[in-house]
């Protein structure tokens, strides 16, 4: 499986050259960790977010969002965002920013 590169380019321009950010390919396609952490990723062409499992609920709110499922058994505390609820580059940006928190709260690795 591949990944949409312009939105993995969305992301690290969204990011920038922040401490402690590096980039791995995961689940055939591109994780962004924070500090080892897992914070948001792109398979294909929608973004997986690691917003934790108390703000699961809230998140799938959102448009776009649906629980992370890859391997066949959905994943508490990650979600995954589809292209229409990512169109807006302040949209995208809430999303980043929310994986980035959670990742923030966890040990690094």
């Amino acid at each position: 499986m591949t990944y949409d590169e312009g939105l993995a380019q969305r992301i690290r321009e969204h990011l920038g050259a922040g401490a402690g950010l590096t980039e791995k390919r995961m689940f055939g396609g591109l994780a962004l960790l924070l500090h080892g952490n897992m914070a948001v990723g792109v398979i294909g062409d929608e973004l997986i977010v690691r917003v934790g499992p108390e703000a699961t609920d809230a998140a799938l709110d959102r448009p776009g969002a649906r629980v992370f499922d890859f391997s066949g058994r959905p994943m508490r505390g990650w979600v995954t965002v589809a292209p229409e609820g990512l169109a807006e580059d302040s949209a995208l940006g809430e999303w980043i920013d929310r994986g980035v928190a959670f990742a923030a709260t966890l040990p690094p690795k």
